[in-house]
Order: structure tokens, then sequence, then C-alpha cells
């Protein structure tokens, strides 16, 4: 895992992590206990979910830069995909409140989704390699070349 993915992955973590126990606590207040399943549920849904398809996408996009778009609309789609199959399988669940659970894990994968981008575009990333591949010509080659209209007066 590349240093830039790593601050990524914990920036987003730390940005859901809290707006998600919020939305549990809120959703315990105003529905009670199966609130705050429901809450929990939808916590663990998205730091699954969501940290595992980052996680996907790092391994995928190591070796093989090129693919970072489309392996990262696909992971995203596979997320909300899986997330979507979760709602469709508990929808009936006397286990949790199917309201608490479906706010709460809108607001903690939008935060997460947030954290992200503020992650994404804040940090410093080189989109060029800082060592050249190419060995430096040397100082008489580039004054020759570089010299242009000097040498004509």
């Amino acid at each position: 895992m590349q240093p830039n993915d790593a601050r990524i992955l914990r920036g987003s973590a730390l940005v859901a992590g809290p707006v998600g126990a919020v939305a549990t606590v809120v959703s315990a207040v105003l529905a009670g206990t199966h609130g705050l399943v429901g809450g929990l549920v939808a916590l663990a849904v998205v730091a699954v979910f969501f940290a595992g398809g980052s996680y996907a996408l790092m391994r995928i996009t190591e070796n093989n830069p090129q693919v970072a778009m489309s392996a990262g609309m696909l992971v995203y789609a596979v997320q909300i995909l899986l997330i979507g199959v979760f709602i469709v399988v508990f929808k009936d669940t006397s286990a949790f409140n199917g309201r608490a659970f479906g706010l709460s894990l809108l607001v903690t994968a939008l935060a997460w989704v947030g954290g992200q981008i503020k992650q994404s575009m804040t940090s410093r990333m080189f989109y060029v390699d800082p060592e050249p591949s190419v060995p430096p010509r040397s100082t008489q080659e580039a004054d020759a070349v570089g010299t242009g209209s000097r040498d004509a007066t």
C-alpha cells in the first residue's frame, strides 16, 4: 500500500467514523434499541464495504496505475450494488429499525466519500516520477544545445 493511499483511507475513516457515531446516537434517541442496532449495523456496513473497496482499488492500481479511473468506477459500482443487495435482503427484518439503518447508512456513506474527496484533493501526490529515468546530459552538451542565438553574436 502506498503512503498516499493509506492517508486517503485513514482520512476517510476519520471523517466517517464520528459522523456514523452521531447518526447511531440520533437513531438510538429517536428509535430506541432497534434504532441503535440499525445505526451500528449501518456503521459496520459502510466500514466493511467502503474500506474493503478502497483496499481493493489500492491493490488493483498498485502495479497497474493506468486502470485507476475504470477500476475506481467499477469498485464504486460494486460497493453500491452490494449495499443495495444488503438492504433488499434485510428489508423485512425485525432485528433493527430500517429507517434508522437507511438514514445512518446514507449519512455515513456520504461522509466517507466526502472524506475521500477531501483527502484526495489535499494530499500531495507526484504526477510524474521525481527521479529522471534518462540520465542527465553533460553540461557541455546542454550549453551547446541550449545557447541558440547567443552564439551567433
